[in-house]
């Protein structure tokens, strides 16, 4: 997981926001839920990074369980539209990527160990 903070420029309001932004931003990640794994899709680690400008405009890439997933085609669109509606955000982009590949190993702990995969 990456975030680029680079525009904040020290200034600890600045930094706050983007911080409380991020955090709201990855709670509605936590909402969506894989349509065969029942696990969010930022702990099942389909979130490779979230990019975001000074402007509010938000880049996410992201990978799916496998590249044959039956959502390939309408998934970036429901995470853009679940993200569009958290409150400082005035547009989403998400890039559907296939490398890295993803793999159990990217899940979180947490949910290795609720999966029983320990």
């Amino acid at each position: 997981m990456t975030y680029d903070a680079s525009f904040m420029d020290g200034d600890n309001d600045s930094s706050q926001a983007g911080d409380t932004l991020r955090e709201n931003l990855i709670a509605a990640l936590r909402t969506i839920y894989d349509p065969e794994i029942p696990v969010n899709i930022y702990d099942l680690g389909l979130i490779y990074s979230i990019e975001i400008e000074p402007d509010g405009q938000v880049e996410i890439e992201m990978t799916l369980t496998a590249p044959a997933c039956p959502v390939a085609g309408t998934f970036p669109a429901t995470v853009e539209e679940r993200l569009s509606e958290v409150p400082g955000v005035a547009g989403v982009h998400v890039e559907l990527v296939w490398e890295p590949a993803w793999s159990m190993d990217s899940m979180s702990e947490d949910v290795r160990l609720e999966l029983g995969l320990f």
